[in-house]
């Protein structure tokens, strides 16, 4: 029972640490390049999709999202997207 409990404790710190330093941004798309992997806010703000499993590429341009990411090397790397109300 005591290493269940030790199991689940470090799993909930894990979890905790990985969401340190996510930021969060809802606007609309205004461009995305494909052969960057990029995609682009109304606002000016350009983020990376470096893990083909983020679906950035399934939105369109003048479509409202909500980007998921953290900054790597002054970049913002989309960790997820999904569409905004």
């Amino acid at each position: 029972m005591r290493s269940l409990a030790c199991a689940l404790a470090m799993v909930m710190l894990f979890g905790a640490l990985s969401a340190v330093g996510a930021a969060e941004r809802t606007g609309k798309i205004s461009s995305i390049d494909w052969g960057k992997n990029t995609l682009t806010l109304e606002n000016g703000s350009r983020y990376v999709a470096k893990n083909r499993d983020v679906e950035v590429f399934a939105f369109t341009v003048g479509e409202k999202v909500t980007v998921i990411y953290h900054k790597r090397d002054g970049k913002r790397i989309v960790t997820s997207i999904r569409p905004a109300p």
